[in-house]
């Protein structure tokens, strides 16, 4: 069981230029009143370990219970009032270059309460970082910025806003789908209903959980898939010709594969696979 830990990393002039910067990261076991009226410097993200409390914002307070947490920009007023008999908390703030890019590229949301289940890597972060904190002391330069991306891929990855699906969530329930288009891809039949009856709901869910997993619709993500299996047969089986590659891979006709190939990868698809072939060539030896 973690105790009350703090941890400070030093900072350097080659650290302010990488992309992530680890500034801090503790454990408070019974969180007290606190109040910052010009926020913090950097990006700084709270969660309740145990117990529950609130962060009062100037648009109102956002309580935190287990499992959830909080991330603020740099700048935001707001304090913490304490809810529970007790509110055990886990910090960590961070900086960097690219600090901003990275945490809206993963698109995770700012001064809003995220959730996580129970049995998620973030439900112990904080015993994993006493861990760290006890027996490693090289958390600085490249090191931290790992850990602070660590961190925000688990957000990514297990964190949800107001009980929607979490991005695991999504894609451990088309699993099975996913691995039917991956025998099935090139088959005309595939659509929403052949979808929906794979998974059995309906065809709005499907169009959900596709967007909530990987930012596309079903349709899009059909595309890829195609496109991706078009370049393995162009490399692989360098004798099959376009039409016959396109036929493969449940492309309408040549003329659709090659626009489609061309919009896609910038290329069209005899030029992707010279380049290749001829990369194949100048790797032989001789």
């Amino acid at each position: 069981m973690a105790i009350d830990y703090r941890k400070f990393f030093v900072i350097t002039e080659t650290d302010r230029k990488l992309p992530l910067i680890l500034e801090t990261v503790g454990y408070e076991n019974d969180q007290q009143f606190y109040e910052r009226e010009e926020g913090y410097p950097c990006f700084h993200w709270l969660q309740t370990i145990e117990g529950s409390g609130e962060i009062i914002l100037e648009s109102g307070a956002v309580k935190l219970a287990e499992n959830q947490g909080m991330l603020l920009p740099a700048g935001v007023p707001h304090e913490y009032k304490v809810t529970s008999a007790k509110w055990s908390t886990w910090y960590v703030t961070f900086d960097g270059a690219l600090a901003a890019s990275i945490v809206y590229a993963l698109e995770i949301p700012l001064s809003t309460a995220i959730s996580w289940g129970s049995d998620t890597p973030l439900a112990s972060i904080h015993e994993y970082y006493y861990e760290k904190y006890r027996y490693s002391y090289d958390f600085t330069g490249m090191n931290g910025s790992l850990e602070v991306y660590q961190f925000l891929t688990l957000l990514k990855k297990h964190g949800n806003v107001n009980k929607s699906a979490s991005f695991s969530q999504s894609h451990e329930r088309l699993l099975p789908l996913l691995f039917q288009l991956e025998i099935s891809y090139a088959s005309s039949d595939i659509g929403l209903p052949w979808m929906s009856q794979i998974l059995g709901v309906s065809p709005q869910h499907i169009n959900t959980l596709f967007r909530k997993a990987f930012g596309l619709s079903p349709y899009q993500y059909l595309l890829q898939l195609r496109l991706q299996k078009s370049k393995e047969f162009l490399i692989a089986q360098p004798d099959q010709t376009v039409k016959q590659i396109a036929d493969a891979t449940g492309f309408l006709d040549a003329s659709h594969f090659i626009s489609t190939f061309r919009k896609s990868i910038g290329l069209t698809p005899e030029v992707f696979r010279n380049q290749y072939s001829k990369k194949n060539q100048q790797e032989e030896p001789r």
